[in-house]
């Protein structure tokens, strides 16, 4: 049952014309990955690879996230990925507050369906789409509780390919995320 919702809400997502990023698209890329893992990633936006063939983090960015998923002790088929929209900004620009606010009914009914117990923040622009914070830094590498949901906050990897130091710190927050996660598996 729930599979099928969650089917059909990605055809609506296909479908969807309700903002102009719908105009410049090749795919809608809905996300993916598996239902019940309790775990969902939510990043910001697809870049060019995604836009191609529909599926979240499959470019350069998507590597970076494999090999954090790895250091985390996580396997990717074992999430469910998605971002704050479904469809590529021009120029890979940060979507803009009608694109974020248009979408956000998409992201909510994935979230509603799936019911994570925990989601992966990538990202400033994901950060404040879901919790209104804008503060990386301050909430990085912990899990953190906003209106009874968990989540876990890091940079997104696209900015650890383009600052040694995010890579860093990346690094650092999937090994602490391996921690919390096997400290949650035993409660």
């Amino acid at each position: 049952m729930k599979d099928r919702k969650l089917y059909d809400l990605a055809e609506d997502i296909r479908k969807c014309t309700s903002c102009p990023l719908s105009r410049g698209r090749t795919l809608a890329v809905p996300g993916e990955g598996k239902i019940d893992s309790g775990i969902l990633i939510v990043g910001e936006a697809p870049g060019a690879e995604e836009d191609r063939l529909g599926q979240p983090f499959v470019g350069r960015a998507g590597k970076l996230l494999n090999e954090l998923l790895e250091t985390a002790g996580i396997d990717r088929s074992d999430v469910f990925i998605t971002n704050c929209v479904k469809c590529r900004p021009p120029k890979n620009r940060n979507p803009n507050t009608l694109e974020l606010k248009t979408c956000k009914k998409w992201l909510d009914s994935q979230i509603a369906l799936l019911k994570p117990k925990l989601i992966i923040i990538l990202g400033r622009v994901a950060l404040k789409n879901l919790t209104g914070k804008e503060k990386i830094k301050d909430l990085h590498g912990k899990v953190s509780e906003f209106d009874g949901q968990k989540y876990f906050v890091t940079y997104h990897p696209s900015a650890g390919l383009r600052f040694k130091w995010i890579k860093e710190v990346l690094f650092e927050d999937a090994k602490n995320l391996k921690k919390i996660l096997a400290h949650l598996k035993n409660k």
